[in-house]
């Protein structure tokens, strides 16, 4: 399928860690915490971005990112391009726009990626033929999927919430209010931010999602998913309008699958009672699936959701 042909260059790579070289970023700093231990999840490096003037006499608004080996500097990444979250968050702080924020970018486990990030109970949810068949997709080279993992994600969000955001609250100057604590990804990472959003409102006080992956794999024939997905949503989204919630998508690439199905989240958001303070949903038509369009559409959720 020649629309799946293009996107392989991302599913497949947009996830491998090139080398272990710390960011160089335009405001502020990086401080490393290597290959950060679990008893969830196997180790991965965070990288805490904190900003410019940073001081403990203040509370900080933390923000949790997939993902985090392409969040602050292209020269590091595998496809030399970033989010350039430190360049975006210090201009709009710098402009008093929102709070004060540290980042907390979180690796991905590389080929846990998908299994980490896939949300476990809709998965659990589903008939046994059909746990099997999404097992068994493959992508358009004929790799598979999940590399042989199982669907691990209520481990992944325990060691966001049981481990790292402990070792964050005590080691850095942060709020540890869910209205200052906030998570981010794209892709997959979209999932897993919404996941994180729904099974811990009282952790987290917003996500924002990008270009959300709701077909789980890569074929929407015969794909349970995205119902799966969105019957999960009716039942486990927050209380309207105690929380927020961003999405956004592009229809080129990976993208040019979502429209239609973020339609139906955004029929769902509207029957749940949303109002336009809670819930955010942009079209940016042109956009595909890379770090260069969520990195130029960046601080439209970051005042969403960290707003003073």
């Amino acid at each position: 399928m020649k629309l799946l042909a293009c996107m392989l260059g991302f599913c497949l790579c947009g996830f491998l860690a090139q080398g272990q070289t710390t960011p160089q970023v335009v405001s502020g700093k990086i401080e490393r915490i290597t290959q950060f231990p679990s008893k969830y999840v196997t180790a991965r490096n965070i990288d805490v971005w904190l900003p410019e003037g940073y001081s403990p006499s203040k509370k900080y608004a933390v923000l949790y990112m997939h993902d985090g080996q392409m969040l602050y500097d292209a020269t590091t990444t595998w496809n030399k391009t970033a989010w350039e979250v430190d360049d975006v968050l210090s201009t709009l702080e710098k402009t008093g726009r929102i709070k004060e924020t540290i980042v907390v970018g979180v690796w991905n486990g590389d080929k846990t990626r998908h299994a980490d990030y896939f949300p476990q109970k809709p998965f659990e949810n589903l008939k046994k033929s059909e746990k099997e068949a999404i097992y068994a997709a493959a992508r358009s080279n004929g790799a598979s999927v999940f590399n042989n993992f199982k669907i691990y994600s209520d481990g992944y969000l325990k060691f966001l919430v049981k481990e790292l955001k402990p070792y964050i609250d005590s080691h850095y100057t942060v709020s540890t209010n869910a209205e200052d604590t906030f998570v981010a990804g794209s892709s997959m990472g979209g999932l897993i931010s919404m996941y994180a959003l729904c099974e811990y409102p009282k952790v987290f006080g917003g996500a924002a999602c990008f270009s959300t992956h709701w077909p789980g794999i890569f074929s929407m024939e015969g794909n349970p998913i995205p119902a799966a997905f969105f019957a999960y949503m009716n039942k486990h989204l927050p209380k309207a309008n105690t929380r927020k919630i961003y999405f956004d998508y592009g229809d080129q690439t990976l993208d040019a699958f979502y429209p239609p199905l973020q339609k139906q989240v955004d029929s769902l958001m509207n029957a749940k009672g949303y109002m336009d303070s809670y819930w955010l949903t942009k079209f940016y038509p042109g956009d595909d699936h890379s770090e260069k369009s969520w990195s130029k559409r960046l601080h439209i959720p970051l005042e969403f959701l960290l707003k003073k």
